[in-house]
């Protein structure tokens, strides 16, 4: 079975990409490599951040890997927080405080329009692949359901009456940006290794 690295520190989705990949591979996490070290994030674009990590993989441990970067975007706040929407509220990662000030700074808007966008980096040998999905939708008034994490509670995708918060790990997975991109990566690893 081929083994590929999954560049990330985040359990939730390196246990949503294994569920997706089923048996077909072998995905490794960073620590199943001994990789502890953060990885930077220096980009200003999704895909930008998501080949720094792939490629620092690759650089420093030489395995196959990819990586991924996701980011929140809202038409009412021109794009923000995009790239920075791990760290809206500070270097942290704090989800809680990420949707807090979110929520705060979408106080009075009628225009609640927004999109998740995930990138994925893979790289096999000397080969860079780039797989992007992206999921329309609109943020809520108030968070809504205590499943999946990040920014789920307060998002509502265009294809459901709920919040990915709401959703089972398969439901959103279904529909969700980065199952868009993960299946577009496991089509394109499924069809190499046939």
């Amino acid at each position: 079975m081929h083994e590929i690295v999954f560049a990330t520190n985040n359990a939730h989705k390196l246990s949503e990409i294994r569920r997706m990949a089923g048996d077909r591979f072998k995905i490794l996490s960073l620590s199943d490599i001994g990789c502890h070290e953060d990885i930077p994030e220096t980009a200003d674009t999704l895909e930008g951040n998501a080949v720094l990590k792939a490629r620092y993989i690759k650089d420093h441990y030489g395995r196959d890997c990819f990586a991924d970067d996701t980011g929140l975007m809202v038409d009412a706040l021109g794009g923000a927080p995009g790239v920075f929407s791990a760290r809206y509220a500070g270097p942290g990662h704090d989800s809680e405080a990420n949707m807090k000030l979110l929520l705060e700074n979408m106080e009075g808007k009628t225009d609640r329009s927004a999109r998740f966008m995930t990138v994925i980096a893979l790289i096999l040998g000397d080969d860079l692949k780039c797989f992007k999905g992206v999921v329309e939708g609109e943020i809520l008034e108030s968070r809504e359901g205590v499943n999946g994490f990040g920014y789920d509670p307060v998002f509502r995708p265009v294809e459901s009456n709920v919040s990915f918060a709401m959703m089972s790990d398969d439901e959103k997975n279904a529909i969700s940006h980065r199952g868009r991109a993960t299946a577009l990566l496991i089509d394109y690893l499924s069809n190499l290794s046939e």
